[in-house]
């Protein structure tokens, strides 16, 4: 039994087919395109996108995949809330519906964050907790999470803390398109940081207020002190080290509060391999951590398939 994914979030179309045991048999992404300079998509440009690429995908799915194929999932809203909207997930689901009628097999609704959960819960090692906290951060999402797996294919998730203003992707994608990268520019900065001078990481102040997040201040900061001609590999790992210290001070209250000791990051953001040694140097004698594999961090349709998968195995 097969069990294909379907995600088209803001900047990645992705497919993927995972059997009953949730092993990856097949997939397939393709970043939406961003004209060099800019900093993110109209969603109806992301739409547009979506509509052109995904029937291009699903030709190039293997044909013996269809007639093993018991289950389609797809990500209809950002969260798992009443009014979570976007209209990019309208693709998806249009497509994930027609084929879905089409093949007579069920379809499983569910939504992105749940997916970046599912992908990171399989992929990363030795998490088997029913309750845990979890951190998604990317591009459109900075939140510290409860979560509780109650029900198979679902989670009930609580909001813990979130940004106030700027995502921590943001915040990374507009330093880095400043700088000459291209958008989205995690994985270039990344590299630039590792060039960086010792101390660079403590050069900006992080801001948080109980479990409130703040990046617009320090976003400003840096965009002077690149008026200003500062060392860009220092600014780059400036940016990553005031996003290690505001995500773990939220994280250790949250640690303390819930008595929750086991975290799953999951997200674009966290495939950073910079934040995932310091908030674990930081945070390790107070918790367990447990990463997403990198390829797993980012927007993909694996965590969504492995949904499908336990809500129509269950």
């Amino acid at each position: 039994m097969l069990f294909l994914g379907i995600d088209t979030s803001a900047y990645t179309t992705s497919l993927a087919v995972v059997d009953d045991k949730k092993a990856l048999v097949w997939e397939k992404r393709q970043l939406l395109q961003v004209p060099h300079g800019e900093k993110g998509l109209a969603q109806s440009e992301a739409f547009f996108q979506h509509i052109q690429v995904l029937p291009q995908m699903l030709e190039t799915v293997p044909p013996d995949i269809w007639a093993e194929l018991k289950g389609i999932g797809v990500s209809t809203a950002p969260r798992p809330i009443e009014g979570s909207y976007m209209p990019v997930f309208t693709a998806g689901k249009a497509i994930a519906s027609s084929l879905a009628s089409a093949l007579r097999i069920q379809l499983v609704t569910t939504s992105h964050q749940e997916g970046h959960l599912a992908a990171g819960e399989v992929s990363a090692s030795g998490l088997d907790q029913q309750n845990f906290l979890a951190v998604h951060i990317s591009g459109g999402t900075t939140e510290v999470l409860k979560v509780a797996k109650t029900t198979p294919g679902k989670y009930e998730i609580t909001i813990l803390g979130q940004s106030s203003d700027l995502h921590a992707g943001q915040f990374i994608d507009r330093v880095g398109v400043k700088l000459g990268l291209p958008f989205p520019a995690g994985k270039e900065l990344e590299k630039l940081a590792q060039k960086a001078a010792p101390g660079s990481a403590s050069l900006l102040p992080s801001s948080v207020k109980g479990y409130e997040m703040s990046f617009s201040g320090v976003e400003s900061a840096v965009q002077r002190l690149i008026e200003e001609k500062k060392r860009p590999a220092d600014l780059a790992r400036a940016v990553e080290g005031c996003i290690v210290r505001t995500i773990s001070k939220v994280l250790e209250k949250a640690i303390a509060e819930t008595n929750l000791h086991h975290v799953l990051l999951v997200g674009g953001v966290a495939s950073n391999a910079y934040f995932r040694k310091e908030i674990t140097r930081k945070l390790n004698s107070q918790a367990s951590f447990y990463w997403a594999k990198p390829e797993y961090s980012s927007d993909n349709a694996y965590g969504v398939a492995c949904l499908c998968c336990e809500t129509l195995l269950a």
